[in-house]
């Protein structure tokens, strides 16, 4: 692990399920972006987020052109997917944040299929066409995720991959997708390699010290969401992992709080609006840096 920090000495109750690590680090979100929120009134919106909600449909739709928008089967379900990056590629499936598949989750997985030779990248839509505005969206949709599903969603997207071109494929995703990547590398022996950012899943998801992938996870030194994505559930992991046997890192970026890797003006907007001031380009590329060596060595 990058040690460049002490752990902050916090006390840590383990969350028991999934269900209860979504909400609460619902919870945790919607204390930090209170301001959206008026107690006494029905929730409506105002005129700032409603040009919000422009901006963001306009960068969605500028992003959305660069995808291949498909269908993808599982079970007695079918849910949608997004897939950019040239064909036959190594692959990467790519887990959106508790918004859903929005700009910033896009912007990621163009950035991927563009690293190095190139990857063929896949957000399947976890929320089946859901993306949230508000942070009590959020809350709502990320509290009523079948998280046993989300696993389905995943395996059903690498075997996608692997059967369309991709001879490898591995899976990332960040804060909510950070956690089901780490439970991937658990649960899904297909997948190849695992990058998490800022998650992990609950005991009762997956149990880090059985992945059968190998995986690096990246965190912030500031993150604040105990026993999620804080310090010491970074050296939590890192213990867990230790007795696998698989490759793993487990990264800590000094002056770096929570989704430090969203970085599109409009997310910084956002971030600050949650009391995520932090801004530190040097730890984005280094994080980058890092997923590229990750991903060429397994894929």
């Amino acid at each position: 692990m990058d040690d460049d920090t002490q752990p902050q000495g916090q006390v840590v109750t383990r969350l028991e399920n999934a269900s209860v690590v979504a909400m609460g680090t619902a919870q945790l979100l919607l204390r930090r972006a209170s301001f959206l929120l008026t107690p006494s009134l029905p929730l409506r919106r105002n005129p700032v987020l409603s040009s919000l909600f422009q901006v963001r449909a306009a960068m969605a739709a500028d992003a959305a052109s660069q995808f291949q928008k498909i269908q993808i089967q599982r079970e007695d379900t079918t849910f949608d997917a997004y897939v950019v990056g040239k064909e036959n590629a190594p692959g990467v499936v790519v887990l959106q944040e508790w918004w859903g598949v929005d700009y910033e989750v896009k912007n990621h997985a163009i950035h991927i299929s563009q690293i190095g030779d190139g990857y063929r990248a896949l957000i399947p839509d976890l929320y089946r066409g859901k993306v949230a505005l508000e942070v009590a969206e959020a809350q709502h949709l990320m509290d009523g995720l079948d998280w046993q599903g989300a696993i389905k969603d995943i395996q059903a997207s690498v075997k996608w991959l692997k059967e369309n071109g991709s001879s490898k494929v591995g899976v990332t995703g960040y804060c909510m997708g950070g956690a089901l990547a780490i439970a991937s590398g658990v649960l899904v022996p297909e997948v190849d390699a695992v990058v998490a950012f800022y998650g992990t899943p609950s005991s009762e998801l997956a149990d880090p010290s059985k992945a059968q992938a190998p995986i690096q996870a990246h965190f912030g030194e500031l993150d604040s969401f105990v026993g999620f994505a804080d310090v010491t559930a970074a050296k939590s992991l890192e213990e867990k992992l230790k007795s696998t046997g698989v490759s793993h890192e487990v990264h800590i970026y000094p002056g770096c709080s929570h989704a430090f890797m969203n970085a599109s003006p409009e997310a910084l907007e956002r971030r600050k609006g949650m009391g995520l001031t932090d801004e530190n380009q040097g730890a984005i590329d280094l994080a980058w840096s890092r997923f590229s060596t990750w991903m060429g060595r397994f894929l």
